[in-house]
């Protein structure tokens, strides 16, 4: 008796896929997956420091705030040195709370994906109708500020109804990152005969999960950053892999993570004539103009 299934993309192990290039005949792509996240006070949801016994929340929320007014502006002077570009992940909300905030990383020509309206809501749990119109509202906000749609779309939360894919196609997105089953970009199903790719982004390589779930250090999540790396740098000589690196400014934007994050990313900027550094859309860009017997759905 089969099982239930999503019904989004059939089995395809790695080896047996066929192998393309990423530009300039590179094999490993690397992003800067950056969250720029915004939170209601006194309700909704939120990471948290330390447990909470009652809303307003003060101390969890502030601290979440810190990445807003401090982390985020370290973080965006650390990639200017480097010269990385970037993925923001931005709640549309932000816009409001903190333009200058989301017009600093435009000004370096980053990439703007939607985020949402904010990451105190989850969109899973709506109708079709509500969450079709969220996904309406905070495109359109982020069309009126930067000039032009968003290609790409992370759920706050990484939450998903059964519906989503079809309602982000048609809303004309090109891209989709709350998928993490693959190290390449895979066609997702979707209805009316639309395309959308889901294109890696990493539930490992994020600091979320890594230090305020599984209470890692900055040096240990630096580490993985840098085993990651090197890794995937060798395993990419036989096929082309994606690595996203996922921040929250509210959590490495810290001065004693921030320090060991910059000696990771000068490990891979030390490396960056053999990989393609780039951003989410960009990748997602190449393999829609690739064939698509390239790419596994």
């Amino acid at each position: 008796m089969p099982i239930p299934s999503h019904g989004r993309y059939a089995y395809s192990a790695l080896p047996s896929r066929p192998v393309y290039d990423w530009p300039g005949g590179k094999r490993l792509a690397v992003y800067l997956g950056l969250n720029l996240e915004t939170f209601s006070f006194g309700e909704g949801l939120g990471a948290r420091l330390a447990p909470a016994a009652e809303e307003p929340d003060v101390l969890n929320f502030s601290w979440r705030d810190y990445g807003n007014r401090v982390g985020a502006w370290r973080l965006r002077d650390l990639f200017g040195t480097l010269g990385f570009p970037a993925t923001v992940l931005v709640n549309s909300a932000l816009y409001d709370e903190a333009p200058e905030l989301v017009d600093a990383f435009r000004t370096r020509g980053d990439e703007i994906v939607a985020h949402g309206r904010t990451n105190s809501e989850r969109q899973g749990a709506l109708s079709e109708l509500a969450e079709r119109a969220l996904i309406a509202q905070a495109t359109r906000l982020i069309q009126e500020r930067e000039g032009r749609s968003p290609a790409g779309w992370l759920g706050p939360w990484i939450s998903e109804s059964a519906t989503t894919p079809d309602l982000l196609a048609e809303a004309g997105y090109r891209y989709v990152l709350d998928w993490a089953m693959d190290d390449q970009p895979v066609f997702l199903k979707v209805r009316g005969g639309r395309r959308l790719l889901a294109v890696p982004y990493p539930q490992e390589l994020n600091d979320i999960p890594a230090i305020v779930a599984r209470q890692a250090t900055g040096a240990e999540f630096a580490d993985m950053i840098v085993d990651s790396f090197d890794e995937m740098l060798e395993q990419s000589v036989n096929t082309p892999l994606v690595m996203g690196i996922a921040l929250h400014a509210y959590v490495v934007g810290q001065p004693h993570r921030l320090r060991p994050l910059r000696r990771a990313l000068q490990h891979i900027a030390l490396a960056r004539d053999r990989i393609w550094l780039t951003t989410s859309g960009a990748i997602a860009e190449h393999c829609l103009g690739l064939s698509d017997k390239l790419i596994p759905c």
